[in-house]
């Protein structure tokens, strides 16, 4: 079965659904109803969306099922956060690592139970992470 679409392929407008029926006993309503602001998102935010949630919001998790970095998975979360009507709050500058979290996770590296990429990412976000 294909997918709702939430705006107009020809022109961009917000789709409205018209009339709903219950699978179940064939009860039909009609009217004008919105589709709700998830369906305002374009296919590759929705997919995002779903991924973000079945990951439970690991970032880490949706970093590896995507393909992509710590910094892109950030990025699209605000993208979707301003999709879907919302002001997106200022970043807070990275808190500087101290020397004994910075022993932590190159002792994590040395041990292999991180890679060489998430060192990176936990070095240079300066993130509180537990590894």
């Amino acid at each position: 079965m294909p997918e709702v679409l939430g705006r107009c392929p020809i022109c961009g407008a917000e789709m409205r659904v018209t009339r709903l029926r219950c699978v179940n006993c064939d009860s039909e309503l009609s009217g004008s109803f919105t589709l709700g602001k998830l369906f305002n998102l374009k296919p590759e935010q929705l997919r995002f969306v779903e991924v973000f949630v079945k990951n439970e919001g690991k970032i880490k998790d949706v970093e590896t099922e995507l393909g992509i970095s710590y910094p892109t998975v950030r990025a699209r979360l605000r993208e979707v956060i301003r999709a879907l009507g919302y002001e997106v709050g200022e970043e807070a500058p990275p808190t500087p690592l101290t020397p004994e979290r910075r022993r932590e996770i190159l002792d994590a590296l040395a041990q292999k139970r991180i890679s060489a990429d998430e060192a990176a990412r936990l070095l240079q976000t300066g993130t509180g992470e537990r590894l």
